[in-house]
């Protein structure tokens, strides 16, 4: 886990957007910019009374954070949420896109073409209407962005998750072309790909006997834990540290997945 007294006074002052950062890996995210001094945008889609409990903690901290909501699967309330954060912030020098989630779980053989655009739509979708409308600000400063993908973009997924998993390995690629367009910008693009994290995304998609299973497969013998994230992103998002790496995956699980 991230160290708390470490530091990257690079950060300070930059405006960073975090999609689906009320709960999980991105209010983590969110507290640990904040912490480097970077001002983060906190956007949410229904879970506000966490978002803006969040949000009140980061200020209470002395942080910087301004609040925006959307649904992420509809491409007009993103786009805005995006536009808002860049306005309230001052502009973007920072785009995590990890706004994302299951679902449902639905075998191949039944999945019909509503769950595909359902998990699509806020998996792939969200990704380029996000990364597109904040392109121009992140432009002016030669910024970052960072998709979160999972371990099931590779392993194909199981137990109903395959859409899921082949949503994320749409994101893996989409961040490898993107790295390539847009680093001509001074843009560097990268993913982190998490395994099994607790987080309130297996509370609402895994059984105990699934998450047992999954346990299993965890050289580690351990699940992850939101925090064990954070350190892959910080380090992805430095110019210092990771200058002069574009179109990568950090791998956060335990050692379930070696690729």
């Amino acid at each position: 886990m991230l160290n708390p007294s470490y530091t990257l006074s690079e950060f300070a002052g930059k405006s960073v957007l975090i999609t689906g950062a009320s709960t999980g890996i991105g209010a983590a995210l969110a507290r640990a910019f904040a912490a480097q001094g970077a001002k983060v945008g906190l956007h949410y889609n229904s879970s506000r009374d966490a978002a803006e409990t969040l949000a009140a903690e980061i200020r209470e901290n002395g942080g910087t954070v301004a609040l925006v909501q959307a649904d992420a699967c509809d491409p007009v309330a993103l786009a805005r949420a995006v536009e808002e954060a860049a306005e309230a912030l001052g502009g973007l020098q920072g785009l995590i896109n990890n706004a994302g989630g299951m679902v449902k779980r639905v075998p191949y053989a039944e999945a019909s073409e509503k769950d595909y655009e359902a998990i699509m739509d806020l998996n792939a979708r969200s990704i380029i209407t996000a990364s597109r409308v904040a392109l121009p600000h992140l432009k002016k400063a030669g910024g970052f962005v960072i998709n979160t993908t999972s371990v099931a973009a590779r392993n194909g997924a199981s137990g109903g998750a395959g859409l899921y998993g082949s949503s994320k390995a749409f994101v893996s690629n989409v961040t490898r072309g993107m790295a390539k367009e847009w680093i001509e910008f001074g843009i560097r693009v990268n993913a982190v790909a998490p395994g099994v994290i607790t987080t309130p995304f297996h509370e609402r998609y895994s059984t105990k006997e699934q998450l047992e299973g999954m346990l299993a497969t965890v050289p580690q013998k351990r699940l992850g834990v939101a925090e064990d994230c954070v350190g892959a992103y910080l380090f992805l998002a430095s110019d210092v540290l990771a200058g002069y790496i574009i179109g990568q995956t950090i791998e956060v699980n335990g050692g379930q997945l070696m690729p």
